[in-house]
Order: C-alpha cells, then structure tokens, then sequence
C-alpha cells in the first residue's frame, strides 16, 4: 500500500485528472485548509478555484465568494477569474448579472470559448432554448471541431423539435468519431423520428452500421427492426425491397429473441450461485 497523500497532494490528483470530485474538495478545504491557504505558494489560486468550483457544485455561496474574493485580489484584471464570478452569480440565479459579466469578457476576447460556453448554460437555465441555439451556433462559426458544442446543439435542436438540424449536428459528430456505434445510433434514431421512405432507409442503414461496430448495442438491433418492419409494410417501397426489409424483419426479430434468452439464461446462473 503506498503512502495516503497529503489533502494538497489529493487536490493536486483530482485537478490533473480532472476529477470534480466537488464534495470530496469542500470536505478538505473546510476541515482546516483554509487555515493555510496562504502557504501553499503558487498552488493557492489552483486550489481556491477548485474549491470555488466546488462550492458552486454544491450550492455554498459564501465559500465560493470567498476564493473569488481572493483570487480577484491577487487577479483584478484576470478573465478567468471574471468567469468564476458570472458562475457565482448564475447559481444565485441572478442570470442578467451573470449575463453582463460574460458579455464583458467575450468583449475583452472573442475566442474565449468557456465564456461563450456558459453564456449558453445561463441561457438554457432561464428556458431561452432558442436564444442559445443562436449563441451556440455563433460559437460553432469560430470553434468548428468542438464536439461537446455540436453534441449540446443537436439536443437543443431536439428539444424544439427541429429534427432536420439535430440529424446535421449528429453528422458533425459521425465527421469527427466515425466509429463510435451510439453515434450512428443516434442519427437512425432522429431519421427514423422524421419519418418517410428515404428517411427510413437511411436510419436502417445506420442502425446496421451501429451494430457492426457494436454487436451487442440492443438499440440498435431493435431499431432495424422497426424500420425493417416499416419498409417492409410501404407502399412506396418496390416489391424487391419488400422481400430485403422482411428477411432483415425475420433475422432481426431471431436476434432479439435469441439474446433475451441468453439473457435470462445468464440471469438463472448468477441467481444459482447467490443460493
């Protein structure tokens, strides 16, 4: 067993592995490292703006106010110091300071991507779906290869119903990790949600498409299933692609029913062992 790290040495590990671990953080810090702060040297301003975060995590304002009152001291003109105050100010709820604040400092700069980022979580937290579509967007004009930007996008997209727009951010990501099978799951699923021939036959190409690259992704096998089932049963559809749908029908419908029963197989075993 190695030696148990000292809490600076644990706050130091959390931050390089970027774990928020925001409970664990203000447990330390209350139990007597704010008391020494101040002999920390350079590692002070990590270590109040991680404890800042934390206690934003976990709704304690005044210690948060604290660190940001400190970190302002040292920082007064620090943007990034800035940001924790706008997020201060978002967990009050007071969104049109907190608004304010980030407008500043994409003022100051207009590639600071996290303030752009929160401005986008104040405006979702106040319900104005269509108002951070916008300022997602703008963002997405400067930060192209922003997977987790493209990704919120297409939800929001979601949430308004605006299916055709969510399917070309889902192709952004597809762009970006062509090999993830819970993408291509995710673009069948929008497609299918649209509806129509060729929409159908696009999501049961991506519901094959996530099951070759994950066999076992159930959601999947179960979405080619209902497509299968829908082309198969279209009158738009020629007789020769009726025959395709309905043996993909067949074979799918085999593979649920085969893996259920593996399933519960696995069940019976572990609940004999338990006896």
């Amino acid at each position: 067993m190695g030696a148990q790290k000292s809490d600076v040495e644990q706050l130091r590990y959390w931050r390089e592995n970027n774990d928020r671990k925001s409970r664990e953080v203000l447990d330390i810090w209350l139990n007597g490292l704010w008391l020494k702060v101040n002999s920390l040297g350079n590692e002070k301003f990590l270590v109040l703006e991680q404890v800042c975060l934390a206690a934003l995590d976990c709704h304690i304002p005044n210690v948060a106010e604290t660190c940001i009152e400190s970190l302002s001291q040292s920082f007064p003109s620090s943007l990034r110091v800035r940001k924790l105050h706008a997020m201060y100010f978002e967990a009050k709820e007071d969104f049109g300071t907190a608004t304010d604040i980030l407008n500043s400092i994409i003022k100051a700069d207009e590639t600071n991507s996290a303030a752009r980022k929160r401005k986008v979580a104040v405006l979702k937290a106040q319900g104005r779906t269509v108002d951070a579509i916008k300022e997602l967007t703008d963002y997405l004009k400067i930060f192209m290869a922003d997977v987790e930007a493209w990704q919120e996008l297409a939800e929001l997209y979601i949430s308004e119903q605006d299916f055709s727009k969510a399917a070309f951010c889902v192709e952004e990501l597809i762009l970006h990790n062509p090999h993830n099978h819970l993408l291509h799951q995710r673009y069948a699923d929008i497609k299918y949600t649209i509806g129509g021939l060729e929409n159908l036959e696009t999501a049961r190409s991506y519901y094959s498409q996530a099951l070759k690259i994950n066999p076992k992704n159930m959601r999947a096998l179960y979405g080619l299933y209902l497509t299968s089932s829908a082309l198969s049963t279209s009158a738009k559809c020629s007789s020769q692609r009726k025959k395709e749908a309905a043996k993909l029908v067949e074979w799918s419908l085999k593979e649920i029913k085969k893996r259920y029963s593996e399933a519960n197989l696995m069940v019976t075993a572990l609940a004999a062992l338990e006896i």
